[in-house]
């Protein structure tokens, strides 16, 4: 009996727990999740934090806020402005590319962090490094 529970701890330690540990996709995490990515991602979220090349610009996008639709919708609304476009993974769901159907232009978003309730990400507008951290609303 004893060998059986050696065995089975040995068998938890040595395949179970570094199989969790790899679910960590995103840099931030989460390190495990029931729900899909999608699931995570369908939600009003609005600016928790918000820098560019490192400077905090916060204040500036206090009323900002993006809401991803499971079916692949996304709109954003920043007091008069407002506008809506398509979303979809990409390069293994490490990325989120956004296309503008108000007449926007694509723009890719580098996934940090997207848990139920936190969702980051950075986009380069140039050289500029536009980094976002988002919480759900």
């Amino acid at each position: 009996m004893k060998t059986k529970l050696s065995t089975a701890i040995l068998f938890i330690v040595l395949f179970l727990v570094p199989a969790i540990q790899s679910c960590k996709k995103y840099p931030e995490g989460p390190n495990f999740t029931l729900r899909t990515r999608t699931e995570r991602l369908s939600n009003t979220w609005k600016v928790e934090n918000y820098k560019i090349d490192g400077n905090d610009f916060t204040s500036l996008v206090s009323s900002y806020t993006e809401t991803y639709s499971k079916n692949g919708v996304y709109s954003y609304s920043w007091g008069i402005l407002d506008g809506s476009g398509k979303w979809a993974f990409q390069n293994k769901d490490m990325e989120i590319k956004l296309n503008g159907t108000d007449g926007q232009a694509s723009r890719t978003l580098f996934i940090l962090k997207l848990e139920e309730k936190a969702f980051w990400y950075y986009y380069m507008d140039g050289s500029k490094r536009n980094e976002l951290h988002l919480t759900s609303n």
